[in-house]
C-alpha cells in the first residue's frame, strides 16, 4: 500500500510537472511569434522615447519605418531569445506557480486559494523566472534595439551576444535590469490572483467550475488581468529596458548608474509620461498575447492531462 502509493504519488507529481511545463512553453511561443512586431516598437520607444514629429500613428509609422530600413527580418528581430527565454519563462512560472498554489491551498475540504496565497504564488513564480531567465531577456533587448544604434557593433546570435555580453561585461552585463524584472514580480502579483479571481466569478455565474470554462471566458479573465496589472506596473519595464540595453552603447559611457538614478532622470526629463514610454503599443501587444498565453495554457493544459489519463487508463486495462 505505502509502495504503491508512494509511486502513484509520484508519478502523478512528474504528470503534473510534464502538463504544467508543456502547456506554458507551447502557449509562451505561440503568444511571442504572434506578437513580436509590437514587441520591437515597445522596446524601442522604451529606451529611445518617442521619434520625431511625424503623422499617423507611432506604431503604424514604425512598423513601416523597421521594415523600410531593416526589412521583414527587422519586425521580428530578438524573436529567436524570446522564444528561447520564454520556453523556460513561461515553464518554470507556470510549474513553481501551480507547485505553490497545491502546497497553500486549504486543507479544510474546500481546496480553495486565499488571495494572499495567489498572490505568494504568483510573486514565488516570477522570482524564479526572473532569475532565470534575465540573460536571455538582455540580449533580446539589445537585439530588438541594436538595429537603431549605428555606432556599436552588432551581435550576430544569441550565443554571440551572450558570449560578448559575459566577455565585455561580465555577470554584472548579464543581470542588468535584474532589480525592476524584480520588482516586476507585482506584475504577476496582481494579474494571477485578479485572473484567478475573475475565473472563479465567470464559473460562478455560469454554474460551472473553474477547469470547464470555456476559451471565450478563459480570455476574457486574462484580457481584463493582464490589462489592469500592465498600466499599474508599466513603469518598472521602462527602467529595465533602458537598463538593460545601455552596456551596448560603451563608447558613449553608461547613462544611468543604477535603478534610482534611472528613475530620477527619466522623471527629470521626460516628467511622468516617461514612465509610460510604448504603453499602449505594449497594452496592444500584451492584452492578445496574454489571452493567447492563458487560452493556450488552459486548453493544451486540459489536453495534455487527458492524454495521460487515457495512457494510464489503457496501461492499467492491459495489466489486468
Amino acid at each position: 500500500m505505502s509502495n504503491n502509493g508512494q509511486s502513484s504519488g509520484a508519478n502523478h507529481y512528474i504528470t503534473g510537472l510534464i502538463c504544467n511545463a508543456g502547456a506554458g512553453a507551447a502557449a509562451g511561443a505561440i503568444a511571442a511569434t504572434f506578437v513580436c512586431p509590437l514587441d520591437v516598437i515597445k522596446t524601442r520607444l522604451q529606451v529611445h522615447g518617442l521619434p520625431p514629429a511625424q503623422k499617423g500613428s507611432i506604431i503604424i509609422t514604425s512598423l513601416q519605418n523597421i521594415f523600410k530600413t531593416e526589412g521583414f527580418r527587422g519586425m521580428y528581430r530578438g524573436l529567436s531569445p524570446t522564444i528561447l527565454a520564454l520556453l523556460p519563462n513561461w515553464a518554470v512560472y507556470f510549474t513553481v506557480y501551480e507547485q505553490l498554489k497545491g502546497l497553500l491551498r486549504s486543507h479544510d475540504g474546500s481546496n480553495e486559494l486565499t488571495t494572499v496565497g495567489n498572490i505568494i504564488s504568483a510573486a514565488g513564480a516570477g522570482a524564479a523566472t526572473a532569475i532565470s531567465t534575465n540573460p536571455l531577456w538582455v540580449v533580446k533587448t539589445r537585439l530588438q534595439t541594436q538595429g537603431m544604434r549605428p555606432d556599436v557593433i552588432p551581435y550576430k546570435s544569441i550565443l554571440s551576444a551572450l558570449t560578448r555580453i559575459t566577455h565585455e561585461e561580465g555577470m554584472r552585463g548579464l543581470y542588468s535590469g535584474i532589480v525592476p524584472s524584480l520588482a516586476g514580480i507585482s506584475h504577476v502579483a496582481i494579474q494571477f490572483p485578479a485572473y484567478e479571481k475573475i475565473k472563479s466569478y465567470i464559473a460562478k455565474k455560469d454554474n460551472t467550475t473553474v477547469d470547464k470554462l470555456s476559451p471565450g471566458n478563459v480570455a476574457i479573465a486574462s484580457s481584463i488581468s493582464k490589462v489592469i496589472a500592465s498600466v499599474m506596473t508599466y513603469p518598472h519595464e521602462v527602467i529595465r529596458s533602458r537598463l538593460q540595453e545601455q552596456g551596448h552603447a560603451k563608447n558613449n559611457g553608461a547613462q544611468y548608474a543604477g535603478v534610482i538614478d534611472c528613475t530620477r532622470k527619466v522623471f527629470q526629463k521626460e516628467g511622468i509620461p516617461g514612465f509610460y514610454r510604448g504603453c499602449a503599443t505594449n497594452l496592444l501587444r500584451t492584452t492578445p498575447s496574454a489571452v493567447i498565453t492563458f487560452t493556450s495554457y488552459e486548453m493544451i493544459h486540459r489536453f495534455l492531462q487527458q492524454i495521460i489519463s487515457q495512457d494510464k487508463k489503457g496501461y492499467a486495462q492491459g495489466c489486468q
